[in-house]
């Protein structure tokens, strides 16, 4: 291992992990909101992001879908900021959104 980012084989396992994980995903989450999403670049990792109109009830749904518990809100310029984390397969999803003002925006305590 090189580093602490680990050797070439070792990230493209961790990618192989991330996609397969994502893949178990979409298959259990038919129906839910498509969202954009990527794998980390050194594998490991799975990110889904929520943008627009909805923002709220599509990152609540996937919330629920993945088990995720609490959610940590910030209040941004022009909305709400909203990030969920769990471990699924030995890979970290987090899901984020961009929740725009007036979209059911308002900043739970």
């Amino acid at each position: 291992m090189t580093g602490s980012w680990g050797t070439h084989a070792d990230r493209a396992r961790w990618q192989q992990q991330a996609a397969r994980e994502l893949a178990a995903i979409l298959d259990d989450g038919a129906g839910l909101p498509l969202i954009a999403r990527a794998a980390g670049p050194a594998g490991g990792s799975l990110t889904g992001q929520v943008t627009g109109a909805g923002a709220r009830a599509a990152f609540a749904a996937w919330q629920q879908a993945l088990g995720m518990g609490e959610v940590p809100e910030a209040a941004v310029s022009g909305g709400s900021w909203l990030r969920a984390r769990a471990w699924r397969g030995g890979v970290r999803v987090t899901v984020t959104a961009t929740v725009p003002a007036g979209d059911g925006n308002e900043v739970l305590s």
